[in-house]
């Protein structure tokens, strides 16, 4: 995995949907496993989705914090 990918979970913002405009990092556990039970979006989204996913189910989201331009987010 490109270490590139996990800061694009702290800038990407999510496209659509009910958390439209939330950066990915920050959406909700529930929301994400919505996407794995349905399927992922094609694309880059979708597999930085179900890394997000992963990061989040595993307790790993303070793994984030430093990847983030503003920390206190």
């Amino acid at each position: 995995m490109p270490p590139e990918l996990l800061l694009r979970l702290t800038e990407w913002r999510m496209p659509f949907g009910k958390y439209q405009g939330r950066v990915l990092a920050d959406l909700p556990l529930g929301y994400l496993t919505w996407f794995a039970r349905q399927g992922w979006p094609p694309g880059e989204l979708g597999q930085c989705l179900a890394l997000t996913y992963e990061i989040k189910h595993n307790g790993l989201g303070a793994l984030l914090t430093p990847l983030r331009k503003d920390p206190s987010a």
